[in-house]
């Protein structure tokens, strides 16, 4: 479990007794916060490890982890609960991320200074061992995976038009599914 998916203890906590579940539904969890404030909204982003989910999958989700937290009960306060989908600007937070969404343009913020910052945006450039790959300015560096604090995806055309063409592919009727149509050719008298 990296910090990425979840940043504080309370988040790790969470997450081991959400994860079996997700997983169990075929799901993967991507990011998992605790927010505060007046009211608390325990946050969950899930998707299919291939991508895609609607909202009948986070329905589905929000249903077995409600009934795992309230076994477990780990939230005093009452809370609100919100599952989600990663949205197109999503949040990269598995080391398969970003070697998945290379050749798109992503925000990258480290915990420590790096070469004097901590901010990096550029194309990602997909990873090289433990080490993410980012093209800035100065060229393709590698940024050690557990140095990484926050990571989105950039919202630009591209990715806009690589969305609509994955759902466009995802509605695609794949007509080897249906059964053939059998004429009848006898005569009638």
């Amino acid at each position: 479990m990296t910090d990425l998916i979840a940043k504080t203890a309370i988040d790790r906590r969470l997450a081991e007794i959400v994860t079996p579940t997700i997983e169990g539904l075929g799901f993967e969890l991507v990011r998992i916060r605790l927010m505060g404030g007046l009211s608390k909204t325990l946050q969950i982003m899930a998707d299919r490890p291939d991508g895609g989910i609607d909202v009948e999958d986070c329905g589905k989700i929000s249903t077995a982890v409600s009934a795992a937290l309230d076994v477990e009960d780990p939230i005093t306060e009452a809370y609100t609960l919100e599952v989600s989908s990663p949205g197109i600007d999503r949040p990269l937070t598995r080391l398969k991320d970003f070697e998945l969404w290379a050749d798109y343009e992503a925000r990258i913020e480290t915990s420590e200074m790096i070469d004097g910052r901590k901010r990096f945006k550029g194309m990602l450039r997909g990873t090289e061992g433990d080490e993410v790959l980012i093209e800035i300015e100065e060229g393709t560096i590698g940024l050690k995976f557990d140095w990484l604090a926050d990571a989105k995806l950039i919202l630009t055309d591209e990715l806009i038009s690589e969305m609509l063409r994955q759902k466009k592919a995802a509605e695609t009727v794949d007509e080897a599914a249906f059964d053939d149509i059998e004429e009848d050719t006898s005569e009638e008298e």
